[in-house]
């Protein structure tokens, strides 16, 4: 017996998803979708949708007159688990000191590490699930979480179980990622822990099976690109498959590697040349760009429009971490149109469709068409246009995930007396 989940009908603006040009959207307009067991049943004008799939028979009738629908957004890179705070290295940054200077002085990902050593399982988790409310609010259906914030196998597998314990109980699809190469950990010489890495963490991940990605920071100063190697190939042998951070500090080669591993997705990448994209494009290997990174360090910006230029699907990630606290697929689409050069269009396109690219997801995650996941954005504005327009406001007015309405965040109407 099948479930009529939700008919979400009468909207100004229904985005299916990208267009055949890969440049602009499929859209209806006085569109409607409806969901049946989770998945996207129908998708048109309301006349249409509605006369197959009556709304008074939904679980969950959803009038969007007035708002646009678009489908949930897909985050394809965050470390949204830690713990500690870290606003006083953004006041840092903003008398002039960089990056790798405080990680020099024992800040950045080691103190993070730090912290996350001394937390428990239980707060571990609290802190996540706090993370993934918000980030629902904002309209993220699917979120991808790194481990790294452990640098021993004892707390990577923790992280990587906290990880699995989210997904099981929050709304939000949470996909785990392991990066017990996401820095050296004190005390330690950086061949002796990438074969740590390779000896004792990558098997003690497969024997737990809660892991489906490896990621390693391949960067000047961290994980040489021979050593991230190791570390992929360990990740690949024991079933993971290989993602790259690469290009974000200075060029060394991480794009290259993620081409010749067959990595899901190559991140960052604000120094990555054109030779690097022609090498991603052929090895089908999705560019994530961050831009709210390069906001937050105050670097230039990944140049979007060189990949889109040659073919790339070009996605867009939060980079949600303590060093870029943004949990908001809106903003980071709104730098991707003012910084980056997207199109709204190519924007959602990038938070949505190709996101979902990044974390291999084919089965139509990251579109509202027959057969694609039921996850749906109801917005507070007529036009997908509004997300990046209106940056610095959330916009979303209703979320739906496997067709249940799952948060209703900011705009709830009321009545008012004007007073004359």
């Amino acid at each position: 017996m099948t479930t009529l989940d939700a008919v979400v009908y009468g909207a100004d603006e229904l985005v299916a998803g990208p267009a055949a040009d890969g440049r602009s959207l499929e859209t209806y307009e006085d569109g409607a979708v409806a969901i049946v067991d989770g998945t996207v049943a129908a998708v048109g004008p309301t006349a249409d949708v509605t006369a197959e799939y009556p709304p008074e028979s939904a679980n969950h009738a959803v009038d969007a007159d007035g708002q646009a629908v678009v489908p949930g957004f897909v985050d394809p890179h965050t470390h949204a688990l830690f713990a500690g705070d870290r606003a006083d290295e953004f006041a840092a940054k903003l008398r002039g000191k960089s990056y790798q200077d405080i990680l020099a002085e024992g800040g950045g990902i080691l103190r993070t590490v730090r912290a996350v050593r001394e937390a428990d399982e239980e707060t571990l988790l609290s802190n996540l699930l706090a993370h993934l409310d918000t980030m629902l609010a904002h309209g993220t259906t699917t979120v991808e979480v790194k481990s790294g914030y452990g640098l021993d196998t004892e707390t990577e597998l923790q992280m990587l179980r906290v990880i699995d314990s989210a997904d099981a109980v929050h709304p939000v699809d949470v996909v785990p990622t392991f990066m017990g190469a996401h820095a050296v950990p004190e005390g330690w010489d950086t061949d002796d822990y990438t074969a740590a890495v390779v000896d004792e963490q990558v098997p003690a991940v497969e024997s737990q099976g809660i892991a489906e990605f490896c990621d390693v920071f391949c960067e000047e100063g961290v994980f040489s690109v021979a050593q991230s190697r190791r570390v992929l190939e360990a990740g690949a042998a024991a079933g993971l498959t290989p993602k790259v951070h690469a290009e974000e500090l200075a060029h060394i080669g991480g794009t290259q590697l993620a081409a010749d591993v067959g990595a899901a997705s190559a991140d960052h990448l604000l120094h990555a040349t054109g030779e690097d994209i022609d090498a991603l494009v052929d090895a089908a290997v999705t560019p994530v760009l961050l831009p709210g990174t390069a906001f937050g360090l105050g670097a230039a910006y990944a140049d979007a429009t060189a990949f889109r230029d040659r073919g790339a699907p070009v996605a867009v990630a939060t980079d949600f971490n303590p060093n870029c606290h943004s949990h908001s697929m809106g903003f980071a689409l709104s730098l991707a149109c003012v910084e980056m050069g997207l199109t709204p269009a190519e924007a959602l396109t990038a938070g949505t469709k190709h996101a979902a690219l990044a974390l291999d997801r084919t089965d139509g995650l990251g579109t509202l068409r027959e057969g694609a996941p039921g996850d749906a954005v109801v917005l507070a504005a007529p036009s997908h246009v509004h997300i990046p327009y209106q940056y610095g406001t959330n916009v979303v007015d209703a979320v739906l995930k496997d067709g249940s309405v799952v948060s209703t965040p900011t705009h709830e109407s009321y009545d008012r007396e004007v007073q004359p």
